[in-house]
């Protein structure tokens, strides 16, 4: 196996392959802060720029993308809370407060040195996870996937800060309503389409992220006045070396994203919205601390960006090994994986080594150089913070549409985005959090198709959630995710009465 490291580590090292996956770190990073656009619509965009590469070559400019594109949409995530990929809205929830608070740099920091080692131990686990693959992809069916999408659900009003659970039911129940429109998997039947074609394949989610977030976000502030930064807040950029350091100092943060990324990543169909939520989820959940989330704790970036680097390098592992691409964008690169003469499944794993543990390097050093370019570009760009949203606001809602119409070429995504936009300017006057609605989003369709899939499986049998071992340890998580609030909320009461006796006593 050392050999064939070494191997696919030298065929990277040609003039051609280190220009290719240069050309892929900086298209990743611009598609990366543009929102909208994304790995997906880039790889799509360069594909027909492989047809004269090597395969190396050609692998070389997609680990590139994909690699890159996480680093640049936390940087957009941070500082105008307008994440350029749908995977990098959960770091809008602490980046964003970071950056009003004039903590752009610590925020920048964390999510680049984040991005790194996610992204390596994603790269790692690509090799101590093969030869398991078969068997956890396997374990992965129906009953699993709609246990899943029901975790994540309840993390959804579980780790809502205290005041605001009430809140986010309700965002998460519109999140389900439009999580419906469009046609139905189970009869076919169109609903809460209006008769409108644009809804057939229900709402547009990078559309509707666009408006819900970077709309709303410049909106809102046009109408508060000032900038991005707090007028208090410190008027130097500091506190780079600090976030790159947070993430050794939080290790246990940053291993446990990186591994809810992994598994994420192997499972098809989740994709790295739900990877990232699960992971900032599962660290609330885990924190001494949890009203401090979505205020600026700097451990919401890590965990985020961490599950999103690694999430990337485990999605190879079933679309290489069995051909089964789990997201648009590892479609997208099966296709040029096709277009070179190599056949994803068990053939690739024993006639293209080389190109895999090539592909592996290649991702990995992408994730690495990504984020030393975010750490060199974040004093610059923190200083957008500080421009006035007069001038800034424009400029973003203008980019932010045409990256709408940008992604399929359809008007109607501007309208989706205008819309979404409002609705997220009504929820912030409202102080409703939006993250649950994207969630709900997400997650309704994941459940309901899931749910009636296990229906047909098991003949309407309940009793298949308790047959199979995977469904009965995502049971097991789901009452721990009940428990646990309710036992922090027992044991604060406990030891407040404790208090309250002890100082009785010494009054």
């Amino acid at each position: 196996m050392l050999a064939e490291w070494t191997d696919g580590f030298l065929a990277l090292l040609g003039y051609r392959e280190i220009l290719f996956l240069s050309f892929g770190i900086a298209v990743g990073i611009f598609v990366g802060i543009l929102p909208g656009i994304g790995a997906t619509t880039a790889m799509i965009l360069l594909t027909p720029v492989t047809f004269a590469l090597s395969p190396v070559e050609a692998l070389a400019l997609a680990a590139g993308i994909m690699g890159a594109t996480p680093m640049g949409g936390a940087v957009t995530a941070i500082l105008l809370n307008t994440p350029g990929q749908t995977a990098n809205a959960v770091t809008c929830l602490d980046g964003y407060p970071l950056a009003q608070q004039g903590k752009a740099g610590l925020a920048i920091g964390a999510a680049a040195s984040s991005n790194a080692l996610g992204g390596l131990i994603g790269a790692f686990s690509i090799l101590a996870v093969m030869p398991l693959a078969n068997n956890m992809v396997m374990l992965f069916g129906p009953p699993e996937l709609f246990l899943l999408a029901m975790l994540g659900l309840l993390l959804v009003a579980t780790t809502s800060r205290k005041g605001r659970m009430f809140r986010a039911i309700i965002a998460g129940l519109v999140g389900l309503a439009i999580a419906s429109i469009g046609y139905s998997d189970l009869t076919g039947t169109e609903r809460y389409t209006f008769g409108i074609e644009y809804l057939w394949d229900g709402v547009h989610l990078a559309a509707a992220l666009i408006g819900l977030f970077a709309v709303a976000e410049m909106v809102q502030l046009t109408v508060k006045g000032g900038s991005v930064a707090n007028a208090d807040a410190p008027a130097a950029i500091t506190g780079t070396l600090d976030g790159l350091l947070a993430s050794f100092r939080k290790w246990k943060t940053l291993l446990r994203g990186s591994l809810i990324g992994t598994f994420a990543g192997v499972v098809p169909g989740v994709g790295g919205v739900v990877a990232s939520f699960l992971s900032y989820s599962f660290t609330v959940q885990a924190s001494k601390e949890p009203e401090t989330f979505g205020k600026g704790n700097v451990e919401g970036i890590i965990a985020t960006e961490a599950a999103i680097t690694a999430k990337d390098g485990s999605m190879l592992i079933p679309t290489v090994a069995f051909g089964i691409p789990g997201t648009a964008e590892m479609a997208v690169f099966m296709g040029i994986l096709i277009l070179h003469g190599m056949q994803p499944g068990p053939l690739m794993l024993a006639n293209n080594r080389e190109e895999i543990y090539s592909l592996v390097w290649a991702l990995t050093a992408s994730c690495i150089i990504a984020s030393v370019v975010g750490l060199l570009l974040a004093n610059p760009m923190a200083k957008l913070t500080r421009v006035d949203v007069q001038i800034l606001a424009p400029i973003i809602i203008a980019i932010s549409l045409v990256g709408s119409y940008s992604i399929d070429q359809e008007i109607n995504n501007i309208i989706n985005t205008i819309v979404f936009g409002i609705i997220g300017y009504v929820m912030i006057a409202l102080n409703y959090p939006r993250l649950p609605l994207v969630i709900a989003i997400v997650l309704g369709k994941i459940a309901e198709r899931n749910f009636h899939q296990t229906m047909m499986i098991s003949d309407r049998d309940l009793s298949i959630f308790l047959d199979r071992s995977g469904s009965l340890t995502l049971l097991g998580l789901l009452l721990l995710c009940i428990l646990i609030p309710r036992l922090k909320t027992w044991k604060r009461a406990a030891a407040e009465r404790v208090k309250a006796k002890a100082q009785g006593a010494g009054a």
